[in-house]
């Protein structure tokens, strides 16, 4: 187990992206009603993007988003042999108020990290009296670094610094978002579910927001999930691949939440959940679609996967009018 610690500066003009941004996420989805928040979804996209970086980057881009001064751990666990790739930052604000818990996805030239995500399994969670059977690579990722992620946690709610645990912030925490693309995405949602039983940390979720998400679940969803799905949203490019999969040859499984799709240059609540792949037959002729060729998947939908990166979603995302993490307005 790998853990960093470390405390981020301040930013000069242009930045910040977002003035007064804990406020801002302390008013978002006060109500598990709330549709999606446009500050928190372009905040969530950026540091889901970002969790691929080291965590000097994560700060760094945190910074510039409006979160200065803040605190950033990064937790990680690696095994080869068990496909276990498990990175998590956790990023509390000066305050104390508001934490943003962003797992990192699959690392793309590690091919090790691609197997753990076709490792479907049959695992299941319990949830009070009800399971889910639910992706046994990714739970196995999310069972590698939950204990020390939940420690965090529970700085946080004592009121305690994550860049010095000996040191107080002003304020414990009141507000928790978690976040993640691809298999980030899809290790978020899991956490979440694998820590309803610990109430106090449960509490103070407002909201999951997934990119490029995969499917993690199993049928039949217990009512326990059905109930809080409201608080997970997915946002899933119109042509991307990565939330078909994986194929249901290895197992049936579903989405659930609100889901979010982009095309046509805006974003629109989907009225169905996107349709899982019958087999990777679909897949390698997906590839080809790095070059930009359109691959007909389920019913009419088309794949590319030039639509799954997460810089995509962070600029698909990001309010007209906004400056980029970049600090420019392209």
């Amino acid at each position: 187990m790998n853990l960093e610690r470390m405390a981020a500066g301040t930013c000069e003009r242009p930045f910040p992206v977002y003035e007064d941004l804990v406020e801002k996420l302390l008013r978002a989805h006060t109500s598990v009603d709330e549709e999606r928040d446009p500050t928190a979804a372009h905040v969530m996209a950026v540091c889901s993007g970002y969790a691929y970086a080291d965590i000097e980057t994560m700060t760094t881009i945190v910074t510039r988003l409006g979160l200065e001064a803040h605190a950033c751990v990064c937790i990680a666990q690696s095994v080869d042999a068990m496909f276990v790739y498990s990175t998590a930052h956790i990023v509390q604000s000066r305050c104390g108020r508001v934490v943003i818990l962003c797992y990192r996805g699959t690392e793309t030239s590690n091919l090790s990290n691609w197997l753990g995500d076709a490792d479907v399994g049959s695992d299941s969670m319990l949830l009070g009296e009800e399971r889910l059977r639910v992706h046994s690579g990714f739970y196995r990722n999310v069972r590698a670094t939950r204990w020390d992620v939940i420690r965090e946690l529970n700085l946080a709610l004592e009121g305690r610094s994550l860049a010095d645990p000996r040191a107080r912030v002003a304020h414990p925490l009141e507000a928790r978002c978690v976040t993640g693309h691809r298999l980030g995405g899809a290790t978020a949602v899991l956490f979440w579910l694998s820590v309803l039983a610990h109430r106090t940390i449960a509490e103070k979720l407002r909201a999951v927001y997934t990119f490029g998400q995969p499917l993690v679940a199993g049928e039949p969803v217990p009512a326990t999930v059905r109930n809080l799905a409201p608080k997970l949203h997915r946002y899933i490019m119109a042509h991307d691949p990565i939330p078909a999969l994986p194929a249901r040859a290895g197992g049936s499984l579903v989405h659930f939440g609100r889901e979010y799709r982009y095309a046509g240059g805006k974003w629109e609540r989907a009225a169905a959940s996107v349709i899982q792949m019958k087999s990777m037959h679909t897949l390698p002729p997906a590839v080809l679609a790095l070059i930009g060729v359109n691959v007909k998947g389920p019913g009419s939908r088309r794949y590319t996967l030039v639509e799954h990166g997460p810089h995509l979603y962070v600029s698909a995302l990001r309010p007209e009018g906004r400056i980029t993490e970049y600090g420019d307005q392209a």
